[in-house]
């Protein structure tokens, strides 16, 4: 009986292994500072309770845009890609809180459009509101009681 002894073969698939591994290992480290940079970066960032909060105001909104028959279908449609785009912001670390104050302008559209129609709108995104307030405050590090402000409060002026 002859056998064959893949000797090349085998050193070879013991190397290529071996690169693999610290292959992995290096992709490993990378990852593992770029954590720490980004960690130590600032950003905002929800509570767990905000974001279930958030979620739910969020559906009530779909819920309220879906069912208005005084509101054209593309702004139904323009309403609902934003709601879209905020809810898969909410796990994030975000970098600015832009797109969560965007809906406000939205809300003061569709009061414009709708009238007194627009209150469940209103209402949702105004807690929406807070809650990014509540966060953007926390994140800047102001006191746990600063008020929300508003921009026609001439008391702050």
């Amino acid at each position: 009986m002859l056998y064959a002894f893949p000797s090349r073969n085998l050193g070879t698939s013991k190397k290529n292994r071996f690169i693999g591994e610290a292959t992995k290992l290096k992709i490993e480290t990378y990852k593992n500072q770029y954590k720490s940079v980004l960690k130590s970066s600032f950003a905002y960032e929800f509570s767990q309770g905000d974001v279930d909060r958030i979620q739910i105001l969020i559906n009530e909104l779909r819920e309220h845009i879906t069912g208005m028959d005084n509101l054209s279908n593309g702004h139904k449609e323009r309403l609902l890609k934003r709601l879209e785009k905020l809810q898969s912001e909410l796990h994030k670390r975000l970098s600015n809180l832009d797109r969560f104050w965007g809906i406000v302008g939205d809300a003061g559209v569709a009061l414009g459009r709708l009238g007194k129609d627009a209150k469940p709108i209103v209402d949702r995104i105004k807690e929406i509101s807070e809650i990014v307030w509540r966060t953007q405050a926390r994140s800047e590090e102001l006191p746990s009681n600063s008020p929300y402000p508003l921009l026609n409060d001439e008391q702050n002026t």
